[in-house]
C-alpha cells in the first residue's frame, strides 16, 4: 500500500546534473566548515583548513543523499541574515548568563514543535542548525515528512512565550528564504499562513 507523503513546501525538481552536483557539493563544504568555525568561535587559517578536512571527511565517509539547491544567493538577504543573528547570539547568551546567575531561581523549559514552511532538507537543516548555534535553544527532533522542529527551549514560562518563540523561528526561517531561496520558496513563505492546529504532542505546553 502506498501513501503520498509529498509535503506542502517540497518543490518537485529534475534530476541533478553533473555541475548541480558539484554546486551542491560546494555549498556542503562550505556550510560545514562554517559551522565548524562558529563551534570553535572564531575564523582563523587553521579552523578553515581543519574544516576542510572534516568537511572531506564527512562527506566521504557518511556519504549524505542528495539535498537540491533550488534558490540563488541574495547579497542583501545574506546580510540582514548575517546582522539579525549576530544580534539574536549576543542578547541570547546574555540572557542565558543572567539566568545562570539568578540565586534561587530555577528556570522553567519548554519542548515545542515548530512546523516551517519551506520542507526541504537545505531548509531544515539550516534552520535547526541557526537555532543549535543560539544558546538556551537546542533541536532535539526533526520530523523529516512534516518539516517540523521539536525545540527545547530556556526560560520559557507561559503559553505567550512559547507563541513568540515560534513567531521568531518563523522569522529565521523566512530570513534564510530570503538568503538563499529560489523565487518558488520566497512565495510560498511570503503567501503561507504558518498558524495551524498544535499537535496533541505541542499541546502539553511548557514543563519545567
Amino acid at each position: 500500500m502506498s501513501h503520498d507523503h509529498t509535503p506542502r513546501g517540497d518543490l518537485a525538481s529534475a534530476p541533478l546534473t553533473r555541475r548541480d552536483r558539484r554546486r551542491n557539493r560546494a555549498i556542503a563544504v562550505t556550510a560545514l566548515v562554517t559551522v565548524w568555525s562558529l563551534l570553535w568561535g572564531s575564523f582563523t587559517w587553521a579552523n578553515l583548513i581543519s574544516g576542510l578536512a572534516v568537511a572531506a571527511v564527512v562527506l566521504t565517509v557518511f556519504p549524505l543523499p542528495p539535498v537540491t539547491f533550488a534558490g540563488r544567493l541574495h547579497p542583501l538577504g545574506l546580510l540582514r541574515f548575517a546582522l539579525r543573528f549576530l544580534f539574536d547570539l549576543v542578547v541570547s547568551s546574555a540572557q542565558v548568563a543572567a539566568l545562570a546567575f539568578r540565586i534561587g531561581h530555577t528556570p522553567r523549559s519548554a519542548a515545542i514543535a515548530v512546523p516551517l514552511r519551506v520542507r526541504s532538507d537545505l531548509n531544515v537543516t539550516l534552520t535547526a542548525e541557526a537555532l543549535c548555534l543560539v544558546p538556551g535553544s537546542i533541536v532535539i527532533d526533526v520530523d523529516r515528512a512534516t518539516g517540523t522542529l521539536y525545540v527545547h527551549v530556556l526560560g520559557v514560562r507561559t503559553p505567550a512565550e512559547v507563541e513568540r518563540f515560534r513567531r521568531s523561528v518563523w522569522q529565521l526561517e523566512a530570513r534564510i528564504v530570503a538568503a538563499i531561496g529560489s523565487a518558488a520558496e520566497r512565495r510560498l513563505v511570503a503567501a503561507a499562513d504558518p498558524t495551524r492546529p498544535q499537535s496533541s504532542a505541542d499541546r502539553k505546553g511548557p514543563r519545567a
